[in-house]
């Protein structure tokens, strides 16, 4: 198994696709999302994968008992021989290394991989607690985007992550392009970790929301929108307009829209999706302003 964490944005899903993509053994996707819709699995989804999803919540805390079912369920009816996981962007490694290495025997950690958003990272150099324990339980940091930002730049976020965690490897990419065998079969020897305390409060600290709608959005407005949430709102969806499905990423204030060539998902009719999450003080006022969000007629 590997497990990949990072904040929302830094490119886990990029990751997931790149190590599909060039696999060369039979895997299955276990993907945590902590709104209610499974955005990322339709973004990774092929004929040839199997991918499993937990929704509405995080695998280090409300979902970890239906994490550990999962695993064991994938193992059963699957028998893959590559398990890869991505959390969702709030969640501490540390209770779902835990609970891998206590209560489930019948797989082996391979490496813990941390993707780190070099952009971001510059733009917002202070790392909050979960990002720094994403950092601190990674066997290898993956700086992610770095061709956005300067050499000199790079250097001072390695020396960041290297600051916060000397012992793990640490690799630059850009669209998280690596090496898989690099990924894969990490010489390391974890060192013990206390049972985290603080692993349940996010609970109460986020809140997320999901948007449907079964008509295409105006993307002027809807950038208009996603711009005046507060900065501390992160988001993604999938959404439909004029010119055909974009995905959507939400964070720090910065919208990243990337084309989406598949269908667009079917959700309760809708052709359109979005789920976002911040702390629980902006859920009523999201969920009012994206209802009066205008649409194309």
């Amino acid at each position: 198994m590997i497990l990949i964490s990072g904040s929302l944005g830094s490119g886990k899903t990029t990751l997931l696709r790149h190590l599909i993509a060039h696999a060369d053994r039979r895997v299955a996707i276990l993907m945590n999302e902590f709104g209610e819709l499974a955005i990322d699995s339709r973004i990774v989804q092929r004929k040839h994968i199997r991918v499993a999803e937990l929704t509405g919540g995080c695998v280090c805390c409300s979902l970890l008992d239906e994490f550990e079912a999962a695993v064991r369920e994938i193992v059963e009816a699957v028998r893959p021989e590559l398990i890869a996981v991505e959390t969702t962007g709030v969640a501490e490694p540390d209770a779902v290394i835990l609970g891998v290495e206590d209560a489930l025997p019948e797989v082996r950690l391979d490496s813990v991989i941390a993707v780190a958003d070099a952009d971001a990272m510059v733009r917002f150099p202070h790392l909050g607690y979960v990002t720094r324990s994403q950092f601190e339980a990674a066997d290898v940091v993956l700086i992610n985007k770095t061709d956005l930002i300067s050499a000199a730049e790079r250097g001072a976020v390695e020396a960041h992550i290297r600051k916060v965690n000397p012992d793990a490897a640490v690799l630059n990419a850009v669209r998280c392009e690596v090496d898989a065998a690099l990924l894969f079969g990490v010489d390391v020897v974890r060192r013990p970790r206390p049972a985290p305390d603080g692993g349940r409060r996010h609970a109460l600290e986020i809140a997320s929301f999901a948007y449907r709608c079964d008509r295409r959005l105006d993307r002027a407005r809807f950038e208009a929108l996603a711009g005046a949430m507060p900065r501390r709102c992160i988001g993604k969806g999938i959404s439909a307009l004029p010119r055909g499905g974009i995905s959507v990423q939400l964070r720090g204030g910065a919208l990243d829209l990337e084309p989406f060539e598949r269908t667009v998902p079917n959700w309760s009719s809708s052709a359109g999706g979005w789920t976002g999450r911040g702390r629980a003080c902006w859920q009523g006022s999201a969920n009012a302003n994206f209802k009066v969000l205008l649409h194309n007629r």
